[in-house]
């Protein structure tokens, strides 16, 4: 059974039980630490880690398609590379979509499948606290919404490692809207001076697809439900009610029938995210609408410039 991320995660101000937990962080602080050992870097293909601190829902996915993109558009043989988990079929579904995807449960492992068949650029689609690899490039993933949320490490927070570690990397993605971005930018500045900050918003591909005068009933269950129901907000789509289920969660026949039975009272249309479309039976997912979505990068020639002219391996 899969469990929502406790809402005092996200919490401006930590509360009495990220307090209580925080102990416990600082024992899964301290188990990080020793479990550090020497990266390996590979001389025969380009590595780029799109990964990040807060856990979930900062857009890794959608940042390594588009990543690829750029990359094919100038004929550069590019690959993604994803750690096997097995309730993440969803994104290795999504993926596959869009090029050639390695997965193993020891990333090095799908890295050297991706050297043998002569890839030249590898994307991780997370892997930021890999212990195994040293990436070429590394981009640390936030969505503006919940920022770090409560600031702690897990499970007093929502935090894979402290924040303090940014000083060790090189760039910073923030993806969604403007929502405390100045202030957002600030922070991390005053940690690393020299780090560069990255922008992407979202936006819908398939939009004509749905009649926007109708009425929705929107459910996920994604890193950050909240920035999907406010896209389509954004997007003028008359949402009358959202459900939000666990990330990656798997949907069985009660949870689509209670969705359909809810959308029928409200006499409106089911609408989700791809994500979560991939991850419904097929007998199961006519009535149900999915968005397409993508991250438009905010001066994209400049990540052109990063991927592009620094294609090539020392």
């Amino acid at each position: 059974m899969k469990l929502k991320k406790p809402k005092f995660w996200d919490l401006k101000n930590p509360n009495i039980l990220a307090f209580l937990l925080w102990p416990l962080s600082i024992f899964f602080k301290t188990i990080t630490k020793l479990k550090k050992r020497k990266k390996i870097k590979s001389k025969k293909i380009k590595t780029i880690c799109l990964g990040n601190i807060y856990i979930g829902g900062t857009g890794k996915t959608s940042l390594a398609i588009k990543f690829k993109e750029i990359l094919d558009k100038n004929n550069i043989k590019t690959c993604f590379i994803k750690k096997f988990y097995s309730d993440q079929i969803d994104e290795q579904r999504l993926l596959e979509k869009y090029g050639k995807l390695f997965t193993d449960k020891i990333r090095i492992n799908a890295l050297n499948q991706a050297i043998s068949e002569n890839y030249e650029v590898a994307i991780f689609d997370d892997g930021l606290q890999d212990n195994h690899v040293d990436y070429d490039l590394n981009f640390v993933c936030f969505n503006n919404h919940n920022w770090i949320g409560n600031g702690f490490i897990i499970p007093a927070g929502p935090l894979r490692e402290d924040i303090k570690n940014l000083k060790y990397y090189d760039n910073v993605f923030l993806n969604g809207n403007n929502e405390n971005l100045e202030n957002i930018k600030k922070q991390i500045k005053n940690l690393n001076p020299k780090i560069n900050i990255y922008e992407s918003k979202y936006s819908i591909l398939n939009s004509e697809n749905f009649n926007k005068n109708e009425n929705y009933f929107a459910f996920s269950g994604i890193g950050n439900h909240q920035t999907f129901i406010n896209m389509l907000i954004n997007e003028k789509f008359n949402i009358l009610e959202n459900l939000e289920f666990p990330d990656h969660y798997i949907y069985n026949d009660n949870d689509l029938d209670k969705i359909f039975i809810k959308s029928n009272k409200l006499n409106a249309k089911i609408i989700t995210t791809e994500k979560d479309y991939l991850r419904i039976d097929k007998s199961k997912s006519e009535n149900i609408g999915f968005i397409k979505s993508e991250v438009k990068i905010i001066e994209e020639s400049k990540i052109i410039n990063i991927l592009i002219n620094k294609n090539e391996k020392n």
